[in-house]
């Protein structure tokens, strides 16, 4: 008989989130049994679902990617701000020097703004 992994646990491994799972299932992305009320995924299909949803070495849960030119890199000893003109929005990030080094960060050089938020404050003026 074959082990089952609940989408929880098959989610913990993985590294994303529940949610995201549901997402990829709607998405034909990856195909959960039922047991029951409960989502399941035979352990032995566990290698398989993790090296179809690699982008290259990358594993991602996050789903907001704006991708763009750096139009500005500004490094102290420690931190990097990094501007990236990415259409009508421009993303600014802040990481640590060796990493925009690591990345090879430059003016005009393509890259990709990965957002990952769970919390978005929105302000306006009243009036």
């Amino acid at each position: 008989m074959s082990a089952y992994l609940r989408i929880g646990e098959v989610a913990s491994a993985l590294g994303v989130s529940v949610d995201t799972l549901r997402r990829w299932e709607t998405d034909g992305r990856v195909s959960f049994e039922r047991r029951g009320n409960q989502r399941v995924l035979p352990a032995e299909d566990l290698a398989a679902l993790k090296a179809s949803i690699i982008r290259g070495d990358k594993l991602s849960s996050a789903r907001n990617r704006l991708t763009g030119i750096v139009t500005s890199v500004e490094k102290d000893r420690i931190m990097a701000k990094v501007e990236i003109a990415c259409g009508d929005y421009r993303i600014v990030s802040l990481m640590s020097t060796e990493a925009a080094e690591e990345l090879g960060l430059e003016p005009g050089k393509p890259a990709t703004a990965v957002v990952k938020s769970t919390n978005v404050v929105v302000e306006v003026d009243r009036g």
